[in-house]
């Protein structure tokens, strides 16, 4: 699988918001196909389709104990998503240029202050 596929079905398992929400519930303890159902008033052919999709992706794995299907988080296909979309963030950029922008203000007053007041007029009458 390579990275924008693997990163299309991760996003694709993610946009529907009861896939998303078997994922919260798997954060917290893995979980029988049966469980997960129970929590939901969508039919359990519905929810074993959700629970493919995510199995599919890689953000879920199963596993067979005696009669049930356990499944567990696999968070591990987040990360492609997560550094692309932190990749888009424009924050950090930002705060590296205001940062040096600040340095270089910062220094420019301590240079004046250290040439003195008169030696600053003659510099903006000129």
């Amino acid at each position: 699988m390579g990275y924008a596929s693997g990163v299309d079905e991760v996003a694709v398992a993610i946009a529907d918001p009861v896939r998303r929400h078997i994922l919260t519930m798997l954060r917290d303890e893995p979980l029988s196909a049966g469980d997960i159902a129970q929590r939901f008033t969508i039919s359990r052919p519905a929810v074993s389709r959700h629970l493919r999709v995510l199995r599919e992706s890689g953000l879920v794995r199963d596993e067979l104990v005696g009669r049930q299907r356990i499944y567990r988080l696999d968070p591990g296909p987040l990360a492609p998503l997560r550094d692309w979309l932190t990749g888009l963030s424009t924050v950090d950029r930002w705060e590296r240029h205001l940062d040096a922008l600040e340095t270089e203000v910062y220094r420019t007053r301590r240079e004046r202050r250290s040439r003195g007041p008169a030696e600053h007029r003659r510099e903006h009458t000129a």
